[in-house]
């Protein structure tokens, strides 16, 4: 926690970007303010000869010169990659030049006292100046401007006390300067809680931007976000694809006898393990159709080929029909249809959009679907024909397919997911 309950971040790691952001934005005042020092300084060197001796002119030169040189080395800094990340160089540099700043109005205090001038309009170079540059530099470092200011009230007392008698004069410097102090204490305390604030509002929208992002690259494929945004129509075309319907043996007959509740845990497992194995193997998730589920290999996630990746999902799928039984408590599976061939793609509609896949090859999948066996795979003749896990699939077999007519099928009921099924069925019946 900072001075005056100005607090820090709690994460370390966002103090450190804040501080860093913060700085860069005020880069350009930084450097503004450096040009205009450096400016002054020149006027006063030029303007110097007209009013001051010659002994005093030698002084003023040498001081001002080392100003100019401490404020251009400072404004080379801030070009510096590492500058941001130091913001000691301020600190050191500003503290530099109100020194000198010091001994420059005592000097030319004098030269108007040495030839009796009028006071009333004269500020010489006020140092407040610099503190109100330090003020807004070490912002969001209070404790940093505080020991700033100390050290300028040092410098100031050991500089004027020795040369100043302790009367009304001493005594309105002090109050001036401790006046002022404290105004630009106030300032970079101003400056600090509001940049937070602001770097709290733009963390906050940031993370919400991300979120956001997540969720639209969750529903839509990253090509298709980006020619959206682009203003163009989504539209594509894939010659070689394999397409997944999978489908829950005896959903309708479920949704009778379990709770709501109950069925969407028994969906959430499957949507979220079929989720995992997509991600696994390289395949796609179109979308959900009430208990059943459309992946694409092939699609907009490029396969090397995209019936064995289609075959291994699958394979991958089947392993969670045991937990399903667990979960539901009654008897399930799932079913498998996969068709490789042309498929069309894209995003239609202004509103709830979603990539989806169209065509023959979409329609044959489902179909097969509704011939697999329970916990088993059906495969059409032409994603046989492309796979290399010809093996595992028994051999031909006519079916006929509703609005397709008569096809070639090749069915499998991977090993692994029987032996699970028949472990679960034992396990039902040792419970029974």
């Amino acid at each position: 926690m900072s001075i005056f309950g100005v607090g820090r971040f709690d994460d370390p790691a966002v103090e450190q970007r804040f501080q860093t952001t913060a700085r860069q934005y005020r880069l350009p005042f930084v450097r503004l303010y450096g040009v205009m020092f450096m400016l002054v300084s020149l006027a006063y060197s030029i303007l110097n000869p007209l009013f001051v001796s010659p002994d005093d002119m030698v002084s003023l030169a040498i001081l001002f010169g080392v100003m100019l040189l401490i404020s251009g080395a400072y404004i080379c800094l801030t070009f510096w990659d590492g500058y941001l990340a130091r913001p000691h160089i301020d600190f050191t540099a500003l503290l530099m030049l109100v020194f000198l700043l010091g001994r420059v109005n005592l000097i030319l205090f004098d030269e108007l006292i040495m030839q009796e001038q009028e006071m009333h309009a004269v500020g010489v170079m006020n140092r407040l100046a610099i503190s109100a540059f330090a003020a807004v530099v070490l912002a969001g470092r209070p404790k940093a401007f505080l020991l700033w200011l100390m050290l300028d009230l040092c410098m100031f007392l050991i500089t004027v006390v020795p040369l100043q008698s302790h009367g009304a004069g001493l005594y309105y410097a002090l109050l001036s300067y401790v006046s002022g102090a404290t105004i630009m204490l106030a300032i970079n305390l101003a400056i600090e809680r509001t940049s937070r604030a602001a770097f709290q509002l733009a963390q906050a929208l940031e993370v919400e931007r991300q979120h956001n992002e997540e969720l639209v690259y969750n529903m839509l494929p990253s090509g298709a976000v980006e020619r959206i945004r682009g203003g163009h129509v989504v539209a594509d075309s894939f010659a070689d694809a394999s397409v997944i319907f999978i489908d829950m043996a005896g959903f309708t007959a479920l949704t009778k006898r379990m709770s709501p509740g109950h069925l969407v845990d028994v969906l959430n497992c499957f949507f979220r393990h079929a989720d995992e194995c997509a991600a696994r193997h390289g395949v796609e998730k179109v979308k959900t159709i009430g208990d059943g589920y459309l992946a694409m290999a092939g699609g907009n996630v490029a396969a090397n080929n995209s019936a064995d990746a289609a075959i291994a999902f699958a394979h991958d799928v089947l392993t969670i029909v045991p937990e399903l039984r667990r979960i539901a408590g009654v008897d399930l599976g799932l079913r498998i249809g996969i068709h490789s061939g042309p498929v069309v793609g894209g995003v239609i509609g202004a509103t709830r959009m979603a990539y989806d896949y169209w065509g023959e090859t979409v329609n044959m999948a489902s179909r097969l679907e509704s011939c697999a066996q329970i916990n088993g795979i059906a495969i059409s003749e032409s994603c046989w024909l492309r796979t290399n896990k010809r093996a595992e699939f028994g051999p031909v077999q006519q079916e006929l397919l509703k609005g397709v007519g008569e096809t070639c099928v090749f069915r499998s009921v991977p090993k692994a997911a029987a032996e699970a099924v028949e472990d679960d069925m034992a396990g039902f019946g040792r419970v029974a």
